[in-house]
């Protein structure tokens, strides 16, 4: 078993069988009864049962909360709040994909913190301040996608509006994360697509925007490069172990990089899944590239850059949405609205435009161009 462990932006800890070494990570920090947040998918998986088994040999008493699946809700974390103090926990483990992460993130906050979740929203005018500590928090990936073990926010929906707000704290930045590429190894090829997918949008998204941020420049291209490299081959053969390794890598430099801002193709996909509860990876996947041809114009010098970064020949947006085409055909993520049963309604439109995600986008975007990119796209 070889374990790497780093400190960029936390500490990583990642590798084959990383996640063993939970119980002993734990006990260095003193934590007896550390709530585990993870969906009610997770929770009835045989990797998950075996993986509480060992925290309880080593004589900790973890807490399980997964009372939620799809995308968050601020009732999910509610609920969660009141199991933390209801089994008197002393930290959070968060195991899953981005909606167990954003959730246990959440948590964490509220577990301490007085007020309502959106009291945190940020930039919100009046929004509070952050004034006690978290719970010691450690995230455990199980899909390499949304990259959220190592972000320093929480996406969560609004019950009512369905509208996604972000909350955002340097304190929700996981003090550890322990990434194993064996505990997504059992996903479904269709996840491991749409997820990897997200991936790729959020380091090419992060690239483009017009932020100067050399660092996160270089690390969302060889995100992109990685990706290029892994993602086929995670799907096509799930259990190669070096492929799911490349994809978590290219999951947290995305997420890394994207501290400079997303674009277009994320407020299409926030309201995308608020409308239609579309999967975030599926609706990035579906909307890039018709997003991507729509910034090409603006920064053409940056995808020929991307069409380098992913080994092409032809350094052109066009050969680089071509590429990404071929690669959404050999993952098997069939491209157009009309295929997923998404059409345009005011309502899609309206909540895209009133995402924060194309205020960082190369190319301005009014209303009038969200209708006609989501035409593009159907």
């Amino acid at each position: 078993m070889t374990i790497k462990t780093y400190n960029f932006p936390t500490r990583i800890m990642i590798g084959e069988g990383a996640a063993d070494l939970l119980a002993a990570q734990l006990q260095a920090k003193s934590i007896i009864r550390p709530q585990i947040v993870t969906d009610s998918g997770i929770a009835g998986l045989e990797m998950f049962t075996i993986l509480m088994s060992k925290l309880q040999l080593a004589g900790l008493e973890p807490a399980v909360f997964s009372d939620f699946s799809g995308n968050p809700l601020e009732s999910h974390v509610n609920a969660g709040v009141k199991h933390y103090k209801k089994n008197n926990c002393d930290s959070c483990v968060l195991i899953g994909g981005g909606a167990a992460l954003d959730v246990g993130k959440a948590i964490a906050l509220m577990a301490t913190n007085a007020g309502t979740l959106f009291d945190y929203e940020d930039e919100k005018p009046g929004a509070l301040p952050v004034l006690n500590a978290l719970p010691f928090i450690v995230a455990i990936p199980t899909t390499a996608g949304t990259g959220s073990e190592v972000g320093r926010s929480s996406v969560i929906s609004d019950d009512k509006t369905h509208t996604k707000k972000i909350i955002f704290d340097p304190q929700l930045l996981p003090k550890l994360v322990i990434a194993d590429p064996l505990l997504t190894v059992g996903l479904p090829s269709f996840v491991t697509a749409t997820t990897g997918i997200d991936a790729l949008t959020h380091c090419v998204e992060a690239f483009l925007t017009p932020m100067e941020h050399p660092m996160c420049d270089g690390i969302a291209l060889e995100g992109v490069r990685l990706v290029s490299q892994a993602l086929v081959t995670a799907v096509q053969n799930g259990s190669d172990i070096q492929a799911r390794e490349k994809m978590l890598h290219a999951a947290m430099m995305g997420s890394v990089a994207f501290q400079k801002g997303l674009g277009v193709t994320h407020s299409c996909a926030h309201a995308m899944s608020a409308v239609f509860n579309t999967h975030h990876g599926l609706a990035n996947a579906i909307m890039f590239p018709a997003c991507m041809k729509f910034n090409a114009e603006a920064v053409p010098e940056k995808f020929e850059r991307l069409a380098q970064a992913v080994g092409l020949q032809t350094h052109s947006a066009e050969a680089f949405i071509n590429w990404y085409l071929d690669l959404a055909q050999k993952v098997d993520v069939p491209m157009g609205l009309q295929h997923h049963g998404i059409n345009i309604t005011d309502q899609l439109v309206d909540l895209s435009l009133a995402d924060g995600c194309h205020n960082s986008n190369p190319r301005k975007v009014s209303r009038e161009d969200f209708i006609k990119i989501f035409e593009e796209a159907l």
